[in-house]
């Protein structure tokens, strides 16, 4: 397709979408019934008001915005950006439109999508808290990666905290990953994920249903939750609070009939709860990448792929010994959890004397296989 076809066609979608009374559902009977919007003008004023939802007013709107070729001013620089930018427009028509997401009952009419790949199955989200314990990182880290390792598209939203290292993982195992931002695809947010946001588009895509330069405003995020759990089989939550966007993904991941998972965490910790809660409500309890997988048996042998690939890498599990480690090292390392332990604890359990078991905690915490917190707390990084 060469540019002037492209633009034209782009200039069609969204001017449709910018049409007063044509939101999402509307749109997609629309394509349902016509197959494109230039096909949907050509039908006719009477053609159009057959379609539930559809007013005289939008009707005749539609007919004077799309049909004669006169788009307005902002349709011909938003068609314009999408272009000379390098992005492109995924459409309910076009293979690439994610399949999952189409079955919902407001799928976004049309994607923006900057990036090297458009493959979108199979997928899974992962999504949490933008404020996060260091156990939280280390889970979002590994599903991530053990995700992507086992032939997922790992999806989440590029906010900071859980989502931006969750696609971290998934880009360190060499798999793929797909943000979907809520803001315009010219506009990244946080602004401190710009190398992600580029690193996600070298090896993925990066979505929005938002105009190109839209700021994130806040009402944009409810609606950017929808595309991410529509788009997957299943959402994990590694970590929210009782009020959390997390939460509205899982919650609308339920609506659309797709799997919940939660990763358990601290009863003492804030950040837990609203996990807490959607495992009281029902959800599958997340230990490992496995928990995932068996849910998805049904998809493949993707779970026999996972587990080979999750094993190799955490070279520790089962109590191996990592190259530059003592014995007496590699056994403090084992008695850490990725949950706060004191020193004089660790100590103890270990039958050493604490200026010994600092010596070794520190050799680890270099080795960035232990987290040091306030007080003489230590925990392992989750990598075992």
């Amino acid at each position: 397709m060469n540019d002037s076809f492209l633009l034209h066609r782009y200039r069609c979608w969204i001017a449709l979408k910018s049409v007063p009374g044509i939101g999402s559902r509307t749109f997609k009977l629309l394509i349902d019934r016509f197959g494109s919007p230039e096909k949907a003008v050509a039908a006719g004023r009477s053609a159009l008001l057959g379609v539930k939802g559809m007013t005289r007013k939008a009707a005749d709107t539609v007919l004077a915005t799309v049909g004669d070729g006169r788009f307005p001013e902002a349709v011909l620089r938003e068609a314009d950006l999408v272009i000379r930018r390098g992005y492109r427009l995924i459409t309910l028509t076009d293979e690439e439109y994610p399949r999952l997401l189409n079955e919902i009952h407001d799928p976004p009419p049309f994607l923006y999508a900057f990036g090297s790949d458009t493959t979108f199955e199979p997928a899974v989200a992962v999504v949490g808290s933008r404020n996060p314990t260091q156990y939280g990182l280390s889970m979002a880290r590994r599903l991530g990666a053990d995700l992507a390792a086992a032939g997922f598209v790992v999806v989440s939203g590029m906010a900071a905290g859980i989502d931006a290292t969750a696609h971290r993982g998934a880009l360190a195992a060499g798999g793929k990953t797909a943000a979907v931002l809520g803001s315009g695809l010219g506009v990244i947010y946080p602004v401190k994920n710009k190398n992600l946001y580029h690193d996600i588009a070298g090896s993925g895509c990066v979505l929005s249903e938002q105009r190109v330069l839209e700021p994130p405003e806040s009402y944009h995020f409810p609606a950017r939750n929808r595309i991410i759990s529509g788009m997957t089989l299943g959402t994990v939550v590694v970590e929210a609070a009782r009020k959390s966007g997390s939460l509205i993904t899982a919650y609308l991941a339920a609506e659309q009939g797709r799997e919940v998972f939660a990763v358990p965490g601290s009863i003492d910790s804030t950040r837990s709860i609203g996990a807490h809660g959607l495992l009281k409500q029902g959800a599958r309890l997340v230990e490992g990448v496995d928990d995932i997988l068996e849910e998805f048996s049904y998809a493949g042998d993707w779970a026999g792929k996972a587990r080979s690939s999750a094993s190799g890498s955490h070279p520790f599990q089962g109590g191996e010994s990592k190259a530059g480690l003592t014995p007496a090292e590699t056994g403090v390392y084992y008695l850490l959890e990725p949950y706060p332990a004191h020193i004089d604890d660790i100590a103890n359990r270990a039958g050493m004397d604490t200026a010994a078991i600092l010596a070794i905690l520190l050799k680890l915490e270099l080795a960035g296989l232990v987290v040091q917190a306030p007080g003489k707390f230590f925990m392992s990084t989750g990598d075992k």
